[in-house]
């Protein structure tokens, strides 16, 4: 199933996507669907109002999830432009709801930076509330995968040796447009091209069967020290070609578009606005 958080005049509403039409699924939007019991049996038969895809107004696919953690350091390639070392664990840092936008709303460039870095990632959504969750236990508790732009400020990231002021800006994160169950794209460990493009060049390009920390792995390792929650968001990092990483640097400017795609997923595209 393709499932969705969409913008109506009455509010968000989660749907599920049908040929070119989405259908509400009775809920506001995916976050508090996946808080449901059962919620994949109402997700594949509800029947209630339907809306056309085409020009649809995509929210992010969880507006208010209860924490985004994100992973550094977890392709090779990347580990090796930035110059370090193949990390033994997971590098985590937190992002919060308000930087997230939907799959085609515009990114915010705060005027206090000129280092604005894009970073196509493939993103975990929780399903089921785990703690110390076991392999099959994590695997169990992912809902499904989309695409995030960990879009970063280079220049207040490495300020200190702690990244997170480079990651919260408000407004900044791209997230959608669906959330694509485990089934559809070769079950919770999927082999996807994943690829940037920044004004019709292409600048990144991996597949995420070369991460070298898995979903199931990552669920398993952060539930140790919390509690994950249906809608929460893991981001599970970057391959190489990134703009800060490049000779001469190249960061993003207003009025470029920049486009973040996964093979079976989908894209997000978002132009680059004054914020």
């Amino acid at each position: 199933m393709k499932l969705a958080t969409l913008r109506t005049t009455d509010g968000t509403r989660a749907v599920r996507l049908d040929g070119d039409t989405l259908v509400d699924l009775g809920h506001t939007d995916l976050g508090e669907l996946f808080a449901e019991d059962g919620w994949q049996h109402r997700a594949a038969t509800a029947s209630g109002a339907t809306y056309p895809a085409e020009g649809a107004d995509f929210a992010p696919v969880v507006p208010r999830p209860s924490k985004i953690v994100c992973v550094g350091h977890n392709y090779t390639n990347h580990i090796k432009e930035m110059g370090r070392d193949l990390p033994a664990h997971p590098t985590l840092f937190p992002k919060f709801a308000d930087t997230l936008i939907g799959a085609y709303d515009d990114i915010a460039k705060p005027p206090e930076t000129d280092a604005l870095d894009w970073e196509v990632e493939l993103a975990v959504v929780i399903g089921k509330q785990v703690r110390r969750a076991d392999e099959q236990q994590a695997a169990d508790a992912i809902a499904g995968f989309t695409v995030m732009n960990d879009i970063s400020a280079r220049d207040w990231q490495f300020r200190t040796i702690e990244w997170t002021q480079g990651k919260i800006w408000e407004a900044s994160t791209p997230v959608g447009p669906y959330v694509v169950t485990p089934d559809e794209v070769g079950g919770v460990r999927p082999a996807l091209r994943v690829r940037t493009v920044v004004d019709g060049e292409v600048m990144q390009q991996d597949d995420t069967g070369t991460l070298l920390f898995d979903p199931v792995f990552l669920v398993r390792y952060i539930s140790t020290v919390i509690t994950l929650r249906p809608g929460d968001i893991i981001a599970t990092g970057t391959p190489a070609g990134v703009g800060n990483a490049r000779d001469p640097k190249v960061f993003l400017l207003p009025g470029q578009t920049v486009v973040t795609e996964i093979s079976g997923l989908g894209a997000c595209a978002n132009k680059v606005a004054e914020g």
